[in-house]
């Protein structure tokens, strides 16, 4: 298979602090991998480190995609290589409207009539994330992402803060995102995903799973046999 993305000895600063202390982990074409860990383990600054965001600066290894080092590039350079992202607390952005920024970054421009299908049909003309609730936020995320045909998703966190009737839909989102839309079975597009409750792998499913605890990738493996031990056993084990 062919390498995606690979973090080598990866150090990164957040807040005058260092959060990530050597990291080291792939993503094959096509792979959905999955990253466990309890809260203050780093995994939200590794996605934030990957996207390119101002808000941590790396000290030390590299990232690597698709085989080239975008270890000093920029947001937009990322994004236009291919990479994509879903936040977890995305910030509102005020003065630019939804519908504007899809059409903006849309690949396909039938997508912006897709609004409906996402539940937010009425959201176009409202600035992004201004008063939107928690599913509201992901399924913004979402539409934008549809609209940027990414080839590697970075998600942090899909399912939280949202109830179970947008659960379904999101996870039904992103899966259409991951998958060839011929075959319906077959991933064309790579993924790196948080989770802590597993929910969102019930839609789209894992193939490698790793653990993130103080910084480091202290375990990988299975994702549903991770996910089993740590509801058993917690992150000790």
């Amino acid at each position: 298979m062919t390498e995606m993305l690979r973090i080598a000895d990866l150090r990164a600063e957040a807040g005058g602090r260092e959060i990530l202390k050597g990291v080291n982990l792939t993503v094959e074409e096509g792979e959905t991998c999955v990253l466990f860990g309890p809260n203050g383990s780093g995994k939200s600054t590794l996605l934030s480190t990957i996207m390119g965001y101002s808000t941590c600066k790396v000290t030390e290894g590299q990232i690597l995609f698709k085989g080239q080092d975008i270890t000093g590039m920029s947001v937009d350079e990322r994004a236009r290589l291919g990479i994509g992202m879903m936040m977890q607390r995305p910030p509102n952005i005020f003065g630019v409207k939804l519908g504007d920024l899809v059409k903006a970054s849309a690949k396909n421009r039938e997508v912006i009539g897709q609004a409906a299908n996402f539940k937010l049909g009425e959201f176009l003309d409202r600035d992004i994330n201004v008063g939107f609730s928690g599913g509201e936020i992901k399924r913004s995320e979402l539409l934008q992402l549809t609209a940027q045909k990414p080839e590697f998703i970075l998600l942090d966190e899909p399912e939280s803060g949202v109830d179970l009737e947008s659960i379904d839909l999101i996870g039904n989102k992103v899966r259409d995102l991951l998958f060839d839309p011929a075959s319906g079975s077959e991933r064309h597009v790579s993924s790196l995903v948080i989770t802590h409750t597993g929910q969102i792998l019930d839609y789209i499913g894992a193939d490698r799973g790793y653990v993130m605890k103080e910084g480091v990738i202290q375990r990988t493996g299975n994702p549903a046999d991770l996910l089993r031990n740590i509801k058993q056993n917690g992150y000790g084990e």
